[in-house]
């Protein structure tokens, strides 16, 4: 199933795997752990 959400916390509680967009383009993906614990996008850390 496929959820697209801008509430980042619901997303880390629910989801097997997040993928960040910006302007249509993937930033970053990965598992929601990872994803919010060490960003690695200078927009995804200020997002």
């Amino acid at each position: 199933m496929l959820v697209v959400t801008h509430e980042m916390m619901f997303a880390k509680e629910v989801a097997d795997r997040v993928i960040y967009m910006c302007d249509g383009v993937i930033e970053e993906q990965g598992p929601p752990a990872e994803l919010f614990s060490s960003p690695k996008s200078d927009r995804l850390k200020s997002f």
